[in-house]
């Protein structure tokens, strides 16, 4: 396994993938992500993802009614250290026309469309679609594997 290494004082882009990932401790990836929590912890980076993640992240708890996943999911995007950017108008814009240019699906465009509004250093994912996006540095954890 390798080591995920994000440069100190990076402003980092999480997909809803690594949000669940770092939740529910999945072993193929937690271990890979605790040092992203560390980091954050102690302000040597930022952490940003958008308010599309809070919706996405709900979906099986709500469908497997935990209620208490649902609250850990809640807290850690509206009460924590991660900054949920808006989705605005201008990012759908932004999103439509990623989309139109690489075929990535609607959350996929909005979640690319929303990093690129801000001043980003990575977007960390798991999804490789997302190298389709010119200029979007990604990082996947699978690569990372």
């Amino acid at each position: 396994m390798g080591t995920l290494t994000i440069p100190e004082s990076s402003l980092v882009y999480v997909d809803t993938a690594i949000v669940i990932y770092s939740v529910e401790k999945i072993p193929d990836y937690f271990p890979l992500l605790e040092t992203l929590w560390l980091e954050l912890n102690v302000d040597k980076l930022k952490v940003i993802s958008n308010e599309l993640t809070l919706m996405e992240t709900w979906v099986l708890p709500l469908r497997n009614r935990n209620s208490d996943l649902i609250q850990i999911y809640e807290s850690l995007l509206l009460a924590s250290d991660i900054q949920a950017i808006s989705v605005t108008q201008a990012v759908l814009k932004a999103a439509a026309h990623l989309r139109a240019a690489t075929s990535l699906r609607t959350p996929d465009a909005i979640h690319a469309a929303t990093a690129m509004s801000e001043k980003y250093s990575v977007f960390l994912t798991n999804d490789a679609d997302f190298r389709k996006v010119p200029n979007l540095p990604v990082v996947a954890l699978s690569d990372v594997l």
